[in-house]
Order: C-alpha cells, then structure tokens, then sequence
C-alpha cells in the first residue's frame, strides 16, 4: 500500500509541474479552444496514470506527455463529427498576452491547418523539437516532418499575408 501512495504522490507532482506546459500546448493545438485543450490535458494525464508504474522504463516522462497529448489530439481529429465547427469568434476573456490581436490572428490561422499540419507547427516551433522527435511524435517519417512543415508554413504566410507584419509593428 504505501508503494502506491507514493506512486500518487510521485505523479501528482509530475501532474502539477507539466499541466501548464501541456495545456498551452493543448490551447495552439486547438486553436484557442480552452474547453477542448482541458479536456485533452485531462485525457493526457489520465493516460500517463495508467503508465506511471512503469514510467521508469521512459527516459523522458514530460517529452512523452506531450507526445501523448499529441497523439490524443490527433485521435480526437479523426473522432470528430461532420457536423461540429469551430466559432467564428473567439469568446471574451479566452485569450490573454500582450497583443490579442495578433494571438487572435495567428490562432486563426493555426486552426485552418489540418490538424497533422497544426501539429507539426507545434512540436516544432512552439516546443521547439528536432524534426526526428516530432516524427517520433507523430509516428511518421523525418522527411514526411519537413514537407508538413514547409506547407504548413507556406499556408500560414499566404492566411497572414502582409497582416502578420502590420501585427509586429504594433
């Protein structure tokens, strides 16, 4: 018994030092939809539970944790209903930085990529990963990593156009 209690407490910890991390990624996963990002932290979590007796064998949990919310990201893409759709406006308070505008903007443009796409912008800008480990992440191929990159790139130029620098002078 007290083996289990310390397992808890073990992964408690893990929990509350990783949830903001996961969920902010969770946020740009889903383009700024906050409900939707809780649920995948809180599905990502219950997973790495279940796990956790045997994490020792994972060299690096929090790495892992993110390819999991990934990966449960992913599944739920594929899980959607046709007839669910995004809001055209994001509600008031949902966004917070310094220019909402811009986090307006790029959030947008984030949620008109496919969601492979939306990943791989992820994994590799936001969480700054090589391509080998954002291929790991999404179980596909280093070159299939760096062609989704350039075309996600190249798409989310041509959706910002000439806005994104009228956004970076402000």
């Amino acid at each position: 018994m007290r083996r289990q209690s310390r397992r808890t407490e073990d992964f408690l910890e893990f929990a509350a030092g990783r949830t903001g991390h996961l969920y902010r990624s969770a946020c740009l996963l889903t383009s700024g939809d906050t409900h939707l990002a809780e649920d995948l932290v809180q599905e990502t979590l219950g997973r790495m539970y279940t796990l956790w007796g045997r994490i020792t064998r994972i060299e690096n949990p929090a790495g892992y944790a993110q390819t999991v919310l990934v990966r449960t990201f992913l599944a739920h893409q594929r899980r959607l209903s046709a007839t669910e759709r995004p809001v055209g406006e994001m509600p008031e308070g949902a966004v917070t930085g310094d220019d909402p505008a811009l986090r307006v903007a790029l959030l947008d443009a984030l949620g008109r990529l496919a969601p492979k796409d939306r990943a791989v912008v992820v994994l590799r800008y936001w969480e700054d990963r090589s391509i080998e480990e954002t291929a790991d992440a999404l179980n596909v191929s280093s070159a299939a990593v760096r062609t989704r990159a350039v075309r996600a790139l190249a798409k989310l130029r041509e959706q910002l156009g000439g806005s994104l620098a009228e956004f970076a002078a402000l």
